[in-house]
């Protein structure tokens, strides 16, 4: 296996679910580059069409497709409209900070919908197209810190991302007689639209700094890398991991004194 043939994802159809922005668009243009045919998904389709266009401007091979994770029919229409779908990115999310006893029953279950089930359905029908088609493929959702850590104010994010940890490790047993892999990625403090705000506290900042080896804010581009190289053949033997992409976050501390 060459340099070349373990990032190159050239033959390779693969949809990203929630392109239009942050991780997800940064991750659909990376697997652009990368040679695959790149669908982006998600219900922004303007700004989807004009990102399209750009990497078709350029070479890259890209498309579109309307996509509402709290949507059945929408769900089902995407699913059935590519069929021969190689490599599945569940990035679709979104997030309500609050404290656990104040969130309502629609935010629960917006959330609920949008981070999960949503994911749950889309993945089941285009995961039984990939097995039907005997030609293997990969599944990739992108999880979060909360899930395998609990954070405070975000109770209900974190019963969704939690639930794709567990998702990722039973289907990378169950799909793998079909040549299926299934991993997770989480995203550790990557500035993004959901947490602009948050991270323009001063506060924060100094927090990060005892809080990681690396105490710099992350970028949508710092976590597309890995799902470039688990889209592609490089990956074959890697199946139901949870790898984080998080400066240290889950594995080191910082002293607050140098020796």
């Amino acid at each position: 296996m060459t340099l070349d043939s373990i990032f190159s994802l050239s033959g390779r159809t693969i949809f990203v679910a929630g392109a239009s922005r942050g991780i997800g668009l940064a991750i659909a243009r990376a697997v652009a580059g990368a040679g695959a045919r790149t669908i982006l998904a998600s219900r922004s389709l303007p700004v989807l069409e004009a990102e399209a266009a750009s990497l078709r401007q350029v070479g890259f091979q890209a498309e579109t497709s309307s996509l509402d994770m709290t949507d059945p029919e929408s769900l089902r229409l995407a699913a059935e409209t590519f069929q021969d779908v190689d490599v599945l990115i569940n990035v679709a999310g979104t997030n309500v900070r609050k404290r656990f006893e104040e969130y309502s029953r629609q935010e629960y279950e917006f959330l609920l919908q949008t981070n999960l089930h949503g994911i749950v359905e889309l993945t089941q029908k285009i995961g039984r197209r990939m097995i039907a088609r005997g030609m293997g493929g990969k599944i990739i959702c992108i999880g979060s810190l909360t899930s395998v850590l609990g954070l405070p104010y975000t109770a209900v994010y974190s019963i969704t991302k939690s639930g794709l940890a567990g998702l990722t490790r039973t289907l990378a047993a169950e799909w793998a007689p079909h040549g299926i892999q299934v991993n997770c990625i989480l995203p550790g403090m990557i500035l993004t639209d959901l947490n602009r705000e948050l991270w323009s506290r001063p506060e924060m900042h100094a927090w990060l700094k005892g809080s990681e080896a690396n105490p710099r804010l992350g970028t949508p581009e710092d976590v597309a890398p890995l799902a470039v190289f688990l889209s592609g053949k490089g990956s074959d033997y890697i199946t139901g991991q949870l790898i984080a992409v998080d400066g240290g976050f889950t594995t080191t501390a910082v002293w607050p004194v140098e020796v």
